[in-house]
């Protein structure tokens, strides 16, 4: 349900190309990135059809006004989001609000500002993303049931697919905020120790078992102090907003050295992010409620209100030279355990949480095949291969291939989308 002008499906922006009901950047989402171009290195930016909204340009014009702007400091002349993201929810929602009303039909003011406007709309295909802030940490969960019970059936049996925790708490462990990457930058296929099937003694050298993980990734916009915690709702609204993540997973490395304390160098080389942070006040009318809970939650973990999204999810696989194949089509509605679920779990230990942090979903699974968001499960531990075009097959991913995640929330006549992440596989250096 609408919570604010915002979110009217019946408003249209004077950015004609953000008009189109295909188009993932309506006036209805306004996500938040940072974008160069030729002229001008790093800057903030927001995706409106197929334009970048300069929000450097517009802060000097005094245009939007950010919390803090009044003492002089620019909030969107950054390389980073960060700045922005530390002014919490009320500055969030109050730019959010400026650019829907500047950028409404209706609204001349910078409309008939030839020369402004020209600065202030950049040509999306002429501009280079960049990660959209800095990671502080990373955490990756382990949320979806299906994903946990397709995992464990493979490698447990189905009598024990799921650890007797599972039902009970969120399972995440601590990944490498040092490789998370934004779209578009080249994953190199990692080395790493493993044990081949028959084998007596491990081997090491490049990963035959290449996977991705589709993913979605909650950014932390404010944090908390060492020792506190916070509620589920407190943490809702600590969340800034949502990427697309895919956390490459080496699966002959992840299974050699998994236990017993869980996934290390077969997770640590690469996690990509989609270029966009979709705000959570843009899928504030997308939410629905969790999967039914087949035991009992603990109260520190009881939910007010629904915190999963409706956010359709799909992946590609590419081969090089060769058309796109979607492999998947899942949803974010699947998810056991929300992202404020997930901050919250982290967060009660007494864990300080930092403005950049990102949680991942950890893989996102539907209930059947075609939803499934890994390759491990897609071809079921690599004994069912996918068929692509030109009689290619895949069971893990070769080198030249290209995988892309795309996920949207699908409006009456509108989109809140992510745009795509991307990433190609190099050969093993």
């Amino acid at each position: 349900m609408p919570t604010n002008r915002t979110h009217d499906p019946a408003r249209r922006s004077w950015v004609e190309s953000a008009n189109v009901a295909e188009c993932d950047f309506s006036l209805q989402n306004l996500p938040f990135g940072v974008f160069s171009t030729e002229d001008e290195g790093p800057r903030c930016g927001v995706a409106l059809g197929d334009r970048i909204v300069d929000l450097a340009v517009l802060e000097k014009a005094s245009l939007v006004r950010a919390g803090g702007a009044a003492a002089g400091a620019a909030v969107f002349d950054r390389a980073e989001l960060n700045g922005f993201m530390a002014l919490g929810p009320s500055a969030w929602g109050s730019v959010r609000a400026e650019l829907s009303d500047l950028f409404d039909a209706n609204n001349d003011r910078l409309r008939n500002n030839a020369s402004l406007r020209d600065r202030a709309l950049v040509p999306m295909d002429g501009a280079t993303m960049h990660l959209p802030f800095f990671v502080r940490s990373y955490t990756d969960f382990y949320a979806s049931r299906e994903h946990a019970t397709n995992v464990g059936t493979m490698f447990r049996g189905a009598d024990k697919a799921l650890p007797p925790n599972w039902l009970h708490v969120p399972i995440g462990y601590n990944g490498r905020a040092s490789t998370v990457v934004v779209s578009g930058t080249e994953v190199t296929r990692p080395r790493g120790q493993s044990l081949e099937v028959g084998a007596e003694r491990p081997a090491f050298g490049p990963s035959t078992r290449l996977d991705i993980e589709l993913e979605l990734g909650a950014v932390v916009g404010t944090g908390t102090a060492l020792g506190q915690t916070v509620t589920v709702a407190e943490a809702d609204e600590m969340i800034f907003g949502y990427v697309l993540l895919n956390d490459w997973s080496a699966r002959d490395i992840q299974k050699w050295e998994y236990q017993p304390l869980g996934p290390f160098q077969g997770k640590a080389f690469a996690t990509t992010v989609s270029p966009w942070v979709v705000t959570r006040e843009a899928l504030a009318p997308f939410r629905v409620a969790a999967p039914d809970r087949v035991e009992p939650l603990l109260p520190y973990l009881h939910e007010p209100g629904p915190n999963n999204f409706d956010i359709h999810l799909e992946v590609d696989i590419a081969p090089r030279g060769g058309a796109p194949t979607t492999v998947s089509r899942s949803n974010a509605k699947h998810l056991y355990y929300s992202s404020a679920q997930q901050l919250a779990h982290h967060a009660s230990s007494g864990c300080a949480m930092c403005t950049g942090d990102l949680l991942g979903s950890g893989t996102i699974s539907g209930p059947d095949k075609g939803s499934y968001g890994s390759l491990l499960e897609l071809t079921w531990g690599g004994k069912e291969p996918l068929a692509l075009p030109g009689g290619e097959t895949r069971t893990f991913l070769e080198d030249g291939d290209t995988a892309v995640l795309r996920g949207w929330s699908q409006g009456e006549g509108f989109r809140v989308g992510f745009g795509r992440c991307t990433g190609t596989i190099a050969a093993a250096r």
